[in-house]
């Protein structure tokens, strides 16, 4: 997920981050390698060239209410002034939009169903493009025995509904998970209405299945789907998927492969797919998803040699838009929103993100598809999992550590 490995001493130290929830899972031990010490690889902190961001702050939205590890923040786009956050145990709150807001309410409890703890836990929530009409809304998760990703539907009674029954669940697809970390567990729909899933490579340290590279497996990639097709039962491949119809034995669902652990993507408002991808040992990456890319996990940790398949290394393999190197405690990248709303006009068109084990949160100017720049503009906000949008796409963080939801603020 977003904590891949123990941060040594020396990184927690410089860092201030040893009060930080522990995410740490097993297995991924040796993951970091006395992270922080590296050199500099990339620049990460250059100066925009694009107009500065106005200095900012990060403050709590609702001082009043307090969750339970959340990780995901969002809204059903059904008019109403309600937001939901997800708790990584296997709950999803709900609660009015308002700063004042005293108390939420429990929309969907499933944590009966889901294993949580480390990296896993309910980590993803989508509402269907037209929940109004259908009451659809979609989740992933994580559960044991034997240790699976569930991708399912759910379906709420009525748009206004305050609570979901658990039983209303249909799973669209399901799949193994090797090792407890790197799930990925974003699930968010596109502008062309499928629906899009973000998979870690399963986990350990380096890949040791080369999820990453194999395309007929589901760890490491992107998934796209049609949650309107009965296709493959509960869902369908859309007709221009890379690899649909393919007698090869590719995964049909595959939109993206070569990822390690994509933590967090979004669409911004030109239709690009952006993802926070987790390093290994040294890099931090930002990259720009295009149907079949291939972003180059385990050969490439962001523009790094890893380790290429017998001494030879893909062909035409997409490198990130951004990077940075494991130092001062930056660590783990969360993957952040491309800003479009109102209340922060400097940010506007910049591609907002953190870095979990640090609390940095930095705003990335592009500069087309292939470069840009970098302003870091807020030190510390807290051990941020993810970021969302209300209704009127304002931006909204997740403090995993505090349990708390901030939004950003002109000084």
């Amino acid at each position: 997920m977003w904590s891949l490995c123990q941060p040594s001493k020396k990184v927690a130290d410089n860092a201030g981050v040893e009060h930080i929830k522990s995410l740490v899972s097993t297995g991924d031990e040796g993951d970091v390698e006395e992270a922080g010490l590296l050199p500099p690889i990339f620049e990460s902190d250059k100066a925009t060239s694009a107009k500065s961001v106005a200095s900012v702050r990060a403050v709590n939205a609702y001082p009043k209410l307090t969750f339970d590890s959340p990780v995901e923040y969002t809204h059903a786009n059904d008019g109403s002034n309600r937001v939901f956050v997800v708790e990584q145990v296997g709950r999803i709150k709900m609660f009015d939009n308002n700063p004042d807001v005293t108390s939420s309410q429990t929309y969907l409890d499933i944590r009966n169903k889901v294993a949580y703890g480390g990296e896993m836990g309910l980590l993803g929530l989508a509402f269907h493009p037209k929940f109004k009409e259908n009451g659809f809304f979609f989740v992933n998760y994580t559960k044991n025995n034997p240790r699976e990703t569930i991708v399912s539907r759910f379906k709420a009674s009525s748009t206004n509904a305050s609570q979901v029954d658990p039983n209303s669940e249909v799973i669209l697809f399901r799949f193994k998970q090797p090792y407890s970390n790197h799930n990925g567990g974003k699930v968010l729909f596109g502008p062309d209405g499928y629906l899009y899933v973000a998979t870690g490579d399963g986990g350990s340290g380096g890949d040791p299945q080369n999820n990453g590279q194999d395309r007929s497996s589901w760890l490491g990639k992107i998934l796209r789907v049609d949650v309107n097709s009965t296709e493959k039962g509960h869902y369908g491949i859309p007709a221009d998927n890379p690899f649909a119809n393919n007698k090869e034995g590719l995964r049909e669902e595959l939109f993206a492969y070569g990822l390690r652990n994509p933590w967090r993507i979004s669409f911004d408002e030109k239709g690009q797919l952006w993802a926070g991808d987790v390093g290994q040992n040294e890099i931090e990456e930002v990259d720009i998803i295009t149907k079949g890319g291939n972003y180059g996990w385990r050969v490439k940790e962001g523009r790094e040699d890893y380790k290429a398949e017998g001494n030879s290394t893909p062909k035409n393999l997409i490198a990130p838009i951004w990077q940075y190197p494991h130092r001062d405690g930056n660590i783990s990248i969360t993957g952040g929103i491309v800003y479009r709303g109102a209340q922060n006009p400097s940010l506007r068109g910049k591609y907002v993100y953190a870095d979990y084990a640090s609390g940095r949160v930095w705003a990335l100017t592009p500069n087309g598809t292939k470069s840009a720049s970098n302003q870091e503009i807020v030190p510390r906000a807290g051990a941020i999992s993810a970021f969302g949008e209300d209704q009127k796409n304002e931006l909204y963080l997740c403090d995993l550590g505090e349990g708390k939801i901030l939004k950003l603020v002109e000084n």
